[in-house]
């Protein structure tokens, strides 16, 4: 692993210990502070939003003046996004600090650009996974701690705890070393992300995907909380437990091609689904939880894809554009959740096992046609 790689998985290792110790937590806490299932929904919607507007110009930018000072960027304005809401007193100011906090999610497409472009001898897909591992490190031990600090310090101490030490990711990433901008003057027509046909069906499938694997996920704490009657150190667990699902299902999945990958993460989501909708228990809801880590490998393998379909000038604004792809369906997810949590609590896992089958059948009918053959990496992508 190169020097640079080094730096973010320790950064992102720091970043995911603060944020795996508030994030789960953050439905409960806007129910603490007066908002009722739909707010929560409407606000989680307006988190992703503002994640989803910022990742096509921060990918545009990052392929013309580099991928380090959006890196920088996003990592600046999430330590002062975590300290508005670890300040906030108030509902409304709170929210002002989540949507900042969501508006930071652009340094994911100058990010994924920066890892594959210094993945080395890596295959792209090995190399995203592996860094999303080292992130998960540190989102094992968040949950456990933050349900712990929650429950005997209050809400609000988690925001302080991870802006603490997002103090230090903060310092590592500053450390990375810029790399070059690709040459544009090489571009053909059919170079174009809006001329490029199997990349536009590819989004439209990584859309559907997108929706069906998120649409369980926002309001389960809450779903657990209320129905099921668990604490918070008992959800801090769960969370705990996907965090390692992640690395798990990363490392796996990561070695595997990424298709098949691709679509066996979808599949561990929706027994995610199945268990919770079917099951009751602490050891049933920890193997969910587990396979739920198939959300951020698939999405990761998603990625790995998109790479294979663009020129390498084009590579951060194609990564924006699928990340907004997702983005836009985790904006319109919470509020279905949120509706469908209102009137019955229990129908948002099987109306979410329904789609991701759907979801699973149309991504392998594409990926396995005729028409995806370029999809398929190169010999020199396939690099142990």
């Amino acid at each position: 692993m190169s020097r640079d790689l080094i730096f973010i998985a320790l950064s992102l290792l720091i970043w995911g210990l603060g944020e795996g110790a508030f994030f789960p937590f953050q439905p409960l806490y806007l129910q603490q502070l007066g908002a009722d299932p739909i707010d929560i929904g409407a606000i989680l919607g307006a988190f992703s939003l503002a994640a989803t507007l910022a990742h096509i110009p921060a990918g545009y930018l990052a392929d013309r003046i580099g991928r380090r000072p959006l890196m920088w960027a996003g990592w600046l304005v999430g330590l002062v996004a975590t300290w508005l809401m670890a300040l906030a007193t108030t509902l409304p100011v709170f929210t002002l600090g989540m949507i900042m906090y969501g508006a930071t999610m652009f340094v994911v497409s100058p990010l994924n650009s920066y890892i594959t472009s210094a993945r080395g001898k890596f295959s792209v897909g090995r190399a995203l996974t592996l860094i999303s591992a080292m992130y998960n490190v540190g989102a094992i031990g968040g949950p456990l701690l933050g349900g712990w600090i929650g429950q005997n310090y209050g809400y609000r101490s988690l925001f302080l705890f991870a802006a603490c030490i997002f103090v230090v990711s903060t310092a590592l990433i500053l450390l990375i070393r810029p790399q070059p901008v690709e040459a544009r003057s090489n571009l053909q027509v059919g170079d174009k992300l809006l001329a490029n046909p199997l990349y536009l069906r590819f989004m439209g499938l990584v859309f559907l995907a997108a929706f069906a694997m998120f649409l369980p996920q926002p309001l389960a704490p809450n779903y657990l909380q209320n129905q099921r009657d668990l604490g918070l150190v008992a959800i801090g667990q769960l969370y705990s437990i996907n965090a390692l699902g992640v690395i798990v299902f990363n490392l796996l999945l990561g070695q595997m091609e990424h298709r098949l990958g691709y679509l066996l993460g979808q599949a561990a989501v929706g027994v995610f689904a199945l268990v919770i909708w079917q099951q009751s228990g602490m050891a049933w809801y920890m193997l969910a939880y587990f396979f739920l880590g198939g959300y951020r490998t698939a999405r990761s393998l998603a990625i790995a894809q998109v790479q294979t379909l663009v020129h390498p000038a084009n590579m951060g604004l194609a990564y924006g554009v699928s990340e907004s792809i997702t983005g836009t369906a985790n904006i319109l997810v919470p509020i279905l959740a949120g509706l469908i949590y209102a009137r019955n609590p229990d129908t948002i896992f099987p109306v979410s096992l329904v789609l991701i089958c759907i979801s699973i059948l149309a991504n392998a009918v594409y990926l396995y046609s005729r028409y995806s053959i370029s999809m398929k990496p190169s010999p020199t992508d396939l690099i142990p």
